[in-house]
């Protein structure tokens, strides 16, 4: 099981669309995908998001996998999702720390999926309060 965050708090996955799981593959393979059915993909993290741009408006869910939270090409595949105009919801999945939820905020995604064991580690107040600590860029104009 799973938990996903959001920036209202902890749950298990809401409000998941009814529709088709697929990956970038099956659309540039000409899958025959129903008009009337939301897309829920899991992006290949190598992926050029503006390959996607067509689908933008039947993509009622992206998933970006983080293998490490390490690993920040998830956070400029979002915000680049975003410049281009995707409107639909950004999942990060996979290990995110609860530090780098407002990161996450900020470039557009807007729910995190971790595994129950990494909920434990982090409850739900490390991710809220993550949310509202402040920016180290205000910080540091503020110093100037």
């Amino acid at each position: 099981m799973s938990r996903v965050i959001t920036k209202d708090g902890v749950g298990t996955d809401p409000a998941l669309p009814d529709g088709h799981v697929l990956d970038a593959k099956a659309l540039w393979q000409g899958w025959e995908l129903p008009e009337d059915t939301p897309l829920i993909l899991t992006l290949d993290i190598t992926v050029d998001p503006a390959a996607l741009s067509p689908w933008f408006d039947r993509l009622a869910l992206i998933v970006l996998p983080f293998g490490s939270s390490a690993d920040g090409r998830g956070f400029s595949l979002a915000e680049r999702l975003r410049a281009l105009g995707y409107r639909g919801r950004i999942r990060a999945k996979g290990h995110i720390l609860a530090d780098q939820f407002r990161a996450a905020l900020r470039v557009g995604i807007d729910e995190v999926e971790i595994s129950d064991a990494q909920a434990e580690r982090m409850p739900e107040a490390h991710w809220m309060a993550a949310r509202k600590a402040p920016d180290y860029r205000r910080q540091i104009f503020r110093a100037a």
